[in-house]
């Protein structure tokens, strides 16, 4: 889907995702969408890659919390930064909006690496599908704003160091 164009408004994408939204996966039983849904899928697809903690309903629950903390409040504050249309129709709010992501991104970055993360992983010792969003929540931010400062966290420096080192993903 190219953003630059608008791609994931056009009819042929919106007939895969009607909210005209990414991600979309689409499976044998039919369309998936949202974020946290589709990591659970595939983590429950391939049981065998140990990509969350199946066995255990509450780490499950866990995993579900963090990776809807970075769909639900890192993804949108950073938003803020180039879809304030969204939000307010007034120009002087978007750009008050936009000069206050790097703080809130900040912020919900540092909530990350001080309350959230278990060890050198989400959560704890194991990669897991929470890694793989916290990775691309980082990489998207880079992409879209090179001079934003979220490598002042230890915790976006070991995303950088180890996920290409993972054996379970390759980005």
């Amino acid at each position: 889907i190219a953003f630059t164009n608008n791609g994931q408004r056009s009819l042929e994408y919106l007939h895969v995702n009607p909210k005209g939204r990414v991600p979309a996966l689409v499976t044998e039983r039919g369309i998936l969408t949202e974020t946290p849904a589709i990591l659970a899928f595939v983590a429950q697809s391939f049981p065998a890659a140990n990509l969350a903690p199946l066995d255990d309903v509450y780490a499950f629950a866990e995993v579900q919390a963090f990776n809807s903390y970075l769909c639900s409040t890192v993804h949108v504050a950073h938003a803020h930064r180039m879809r304030g249309h969204r939000w307010v129709d007034d120009h002087a709010a978007i750009v008050a909006m936009q000069a206050k992501v790097p703080q809130s991104v900040g912020d919900c970055f540092a909530l990350v690496e001080n309350e959230l993360l278990k060890g050198p992983w989400v959560m704890g010792s194991a990669y897991s599908i929470s890694d793989i969003l916290r990775a691309t929540r980082i990489a998207s931010i880079r992409r879209s704003t090179p001079s934003f400062p979220c490598t002042r966290c230890a915790t976006v420096r070991t995303v950088d160091h180890a996920i290409p080192r993972a054996s379970a993903v390759s980005l």
